[in-house]
């Protein structure tokens, strides 16, 4: 009974020390023929918690950052353990460039031009669709306003 107490009281204090995961609303895009459910980061404190700390993300999901001006925004993979690739996306959602990214570096990768937008999709999603600067991602006009 003692080691079932125990263990009970160890897995209790990781829960609570582990980092809460934010619902974000979610929503669909598509490029071309693939579609992705993208997770919505639209106010500041979800941009800044972003995907760290999760440990798997499905195929066809990512996270969509939603900037609340057109600049040149830079994202990094502190405390993400995922390796990642973001594309940068203007006001009309057209891909202005994508990176790859490492798990937990703090490099800084920044996008091309003006961008309003950033895509976070597992590494080399983009690249093994074919999906290059210049794309469209479809569905942009209906993120929500940024905060």
């Amino acid at each position: 009974m003692y080691r079932f107490v125990m263990t009970l009281c160890t897995t209790l204090l990781l829960l609570a020390s582990a980092p809460a995961q934010a619902q974000m609303p979610r929503m669909e895009l598509n490029v071309g023929l693939y579609r992705i459910e993208a997770e919505v980061a639209a106010d500041q404190a979800n941009r800044m918690q972003g995907l760290m700390h999760r440990r798997s993300m499905p195929a066809n999901q990512g996270m969509l950052f939603v900037f609340p001006v057109a600049d040149r925004h830079c994202m990094w993979m502190r405390n993400t353990f995922l390796p990642l690739s973001v594309a940068f996306l203007d006001e009309e959602g057209r891909i202005l460039n994508v990176e790859d990214m490492q798990p937990q570096t703090e490099n800084n990768h920044c996008a091309a031009g003006p961008a309003r937008f950033a895509l976070e999709m597992n590494l080399g999603w983009f690249s093994g669709k074919g999906v290059k600067s210049g794309v469209r991602i479809g569905g942009i006009e209906k993120s929500p306003r940024p905060q």
